[in-house]
C-alpha cells in the first residue's frame, strides 16, 4: 500500500477484516479434529434419500415447464370460455337454415368468450389448419369485398365466416376504409397471430362481388369439403375473370342512363338524345383521364362538363327544349349514390371511422361534379344563355313514361355496376317500384319529397334484402341500381345554377335539399334492410341474436 493509503482512516469493515491469528471460541483445538469417513458429505439433510434408495428418473420424463404453459391434454378447438360472467353465458341458437351473413353477424356482436364453438368439420386437417394461410385467404376475400363497395359490417361477417369454417373461432376481424386486419388467438395462454392487408385499388364489379359471396357461402356450408388449395384456386379465378360487359357497352349504358334521367324530369326525344350524347362524351373523357393516371376527382370534373356544355349550347342555339333536363340527366350518371349508401350504412352500424372516410370520398366526388358543372354554367351565363331555376317547378306528370324511364335508368345503372345478367331483371323491377311509390306519394299524395324518397328507398332496401337472403348473396346488386331514379340530380343542378347566377341563398337551399334527399335514400335503404332482418326471419331464426346489436349505445 502507498503512504497516502496508509494515512487514510480505516472504516469499520477494514477493522473487522479476517485475521488468521484470531480464532473463534467454537473452533476445534489443534490435534482434536475428527477425521472424515469415506465419501460422506460434510452436511446432510434429514429429508435426504438414503443411499441405495434413489428412484431413477425415467428417460422420457417431461421437462420442467412454466406454470402458464397449457397442459398436454389441452386443445384449442375444445377450449372452454375465458371466463364465466356473473349473469351466466347466454344461449345462442344458430340454426343452419338462417343465412350465413346473419349467423356470422350475430356472433361478431358477441364477446369472444360468449361465442359458441364451431362444430368440428372435415376441413380441419389432422395437425390443424395452417393459421397464417387461413388468415391470408380471409384477408384476400375481405379485400375484394371492401374494394367492391360492400359495407364494413358485411365484410367483417364474411371474414369471420371464412376463419370459422376452418376452425379458427377465436378471431377478431377489423375493417376500416383502406386497411383490413385480423387477429387469431388459439387460447388465453398462446401468442396471437395477426395479419393485415391494405386496399389500394377500388373497382365496381358486382359480378365479382357475387362470386366472392358464393365462395364464402360454399366455405360456410358444413357439408362442403373445400380445402385451402381449392379456395385459393377459386379466388384466383375470381380475380382473373374479366368484366361481363365490354367498354363500349358501358359507354352506351352511360348515355342511356342520362337520357332516361332527362325524360324522368320532363324531357322529350331531343332532350333524350342530347343528354345521352353529353354523357357518352363525358364518359370517354373520364376514361382518357383515368388512362393518364389523373385522380378520380379530376375525372369527375371532366365528366361533368360535356352534359352541362350540351345544355348551354342548346340554349344558346335557341332550340325549343328543356336544357335543364339535359344537364340534370348528365348529373344522374355521375352522382356517387353507391358510396353514399355504403357510408351511411357504416355509420348506422357503428363503423364511424369507415363511415367518415366514405362520406369524405362522396364529398370530394360531389365537389368535382360541382366544379365541372359550374364552369360550364358560368360561361353559359356570361354568353347570355337563358337558364332559369324556375324550371324546377314545371316538371310534367307522366306516370307511364316516367315509370318506363325509371326502369330503363335502373337497367343501365345495373350494367354500369357490372352486375350479373341474372340480377338485372330483378333490380329493374325494383327501380320501377321505387319510382311508382315516390310518384304516388309526392305527385298524387302531395307529400314532402324527402319523406316520399325515404319511403321508396326503404322499400328498395326491403326487397333487395329479401332477394339477397333467399339467394345467400350480397344485397348491393339488388339495391344500388334500384335507387338510381331517386337520386337528387334535379335539386343539385338547380342549386348550382342559382350559385352561377349569384343567387347564393337559393342555391344553398337547393343543395341542402339535395343533401337531405341523399340522406333519406341512404337511411331508407338501411332501414329497409334492418326491418327485413328484424321481423321477416327465416324458419328457425333466433330472437337472441338481435340483442347484441345494442353494442353501439353510449352507455
Amino acid at each position: 500500500m502507498t503512504d497516502a493509503e496508509n494515512r487514510k482512516p480505516q472504516s469499520d469493515e477494514a477493522r473487522t477484516t479476517f485475521d488468521p491469528e484470531v480464532t473463534s471460541e467454537f473452533a476445534i483445538p489443534e490435534g482434536l479434529a475428527v477425521p472424515r469417513q469415506g465419501a460422506e458429505s460434510e452436511t446432510s439433510s434429514e429429508f435426504a434419500v438414503p443411499e441405495g434408495l434413489d428412484v431413477p428418473s425415467p428417460a422420457d420424463a417431461e421437462p420442467e415447464g412454466s406454470a402458464f404453459s397449457p397442459p398436454s391434454t389441452y386443445s384449442a378447438r375444445g377450449a372452454p370460455a375465458a371466463f364465466t360472467p356473473a349473469t351466466g353465458v347466454p344461449v345462442v341458437r344458430l340454426t343452419k337454415d338462417v343465412p350465413w351473413q346473419d349467423r356470422m353477424r350475430t356472433m361478431l356482436r358477441l364477446p369472444v368468450a360468449e361465442r359458441p364453438a364451431p362444430e368440428p368439420g372435415p376441413k380441419a386437417e389432422e395437425g390443424g389448419p395452417a393459421v397464417p394461410r387461413v388468415l391470408d385467404l380471409t384477408l384476400r376475400i375481405g379485400e375484394l369485398l371492401l374494394a367492391g363497395g360492400e359495407g364494413a359490417e358485411d365484410v367483417e361477417a364474411a371474414m369471420f365466416a371464412v376463419c370459422r369454417s376452418y376452425g379458427l373461432d377465436r378471431c377478431e376481424p377489423n375493417v376500416t376504409f383502406t386497411l383490413l386486419s385480423i387477429s387469431y388467438q388459439p387460447s388465453l395462454v398462446d401468442d396471437p397471430v395477426t395479419a393485415s392487408r391494405t386496399v389500394r385499388r377500388r373497382g365496381t364489379d358486382y359480378t365479382r362481388l357475387a362470386a366472392v359471396y358464393q365462395l364464402v357461402d360454399d366455405l360456410s356450408d358444413p357439408e362442403s369439403h373445400i380445402s385451402l388449395e381449392e379456395a385459393y384456386r377459386r379466388l384466383a379465378e375470381i380475380r382473373r375473370n374479366r368484366h361481363p360487359y365490354p367498354t363500349w357497352v358501358l359507354t352506351a349504358a352511360s348515355g342511356l342512363l342520362a337520357g332516361a334521367a332527362s325524360v324522368l324530369v320532363g324531357g322529350d326525344a331531343i332532350v333524350f338524345f342530347a343528354a345521352a350524347l353529353g354523357a357518352m362524351l363525358g364518359d370517354r373523357l373520364a376514361w382518357l383521364c383515368a388512362g393518364r393516371g389523373l385522380p378520380e376527382f379530376y375525372q369527375f370534373v371532366v365528366a361533368a362538363m360535356p352534359p352541362a356544355a350540351m345544355g348551354v349550347a342548346l340554349t344558346l342555339a335557341h332550340v325549343d327544349v328543356k336544357a335543364s333536363a339535359v344537364i340534370t340527366g348528365g348529373l344522374f350518371a355521375l352522382l356517387p349514390g353507391r358510396a353514399l349508401v355504403a357510408g351511411v350504412q357504416d355509420g348506422l352500424t357503428g363503423f364511424y371511422i369507415t363511415a367518415a372516410a366514405r362520406l369524405l370520398e362522396v364529398m370530394y366526388l360531389f365537389v368535382g361534379i360541382v366544379v365541372g358543372v359550374l364552369v360550364m354554367l358560368y360561361f353559359g351565363v356570361q354568353l347570355g344563355a337563358q337558364l332559369t331555376p324556375d324550371a324546377a317547378m314545371s316538371i310534367a306528370e307522366r306516370p307511364v313514361v316516367q315509370i318506363t324511364a325509371s326502369m330503363l335508368l335502373s337497367l343501365t345503372f345495373a350494367v354500369l355496376l357490372q352486375q350479373e345478367r341474372a340480377t338485372v331483371l330483378a333490380v329493374t323491377l325494383n327501380g320501377g317500384v321505387a319510382w311508382s311509390v315516390y310518384g304516388a306519394m309526392h305527385y298524387a299524395g302531395d307529400l314532402s319529397p324527402v319523406a316520399s324518397t325515404a319511403v321508396a328507398a326503404g322499400l328498395v332496401g326491403l326487397f333487395g334484402q329479401l332477394l339477397s337472403r333467399y339467394r345467400f348473396a350480397s344485397a348491393l346488386p339488388y339495391t344500388t341500381a334500384a335507387i338510381g331514379p331517386l337520386l337528387p340530380g334535379s335539386a343539385t343542378y338547380f342549386g348550382l345554377l342559382s350559385i352561377a347566377q349569384n343567387e347564393v341563398d337559393e342555391g344553398l337551399g337547393s343543395l341542402t335539399k339535395a343533401a337531405a334527399l341523399a340522406m333519406a335514400i341512404a337511411i331508407g335503404v338501411n332501414l329497409g334492410s334492418e326491418i327485413s332482418r328484424l321481423f321477416l326471419r327465416l324458419p328457425g331464426g333466433s330472437a337472441e341474436g338481435r340483442k347484441a346489436a345494442k353494442r353501439t349505445r353510449g352507455f
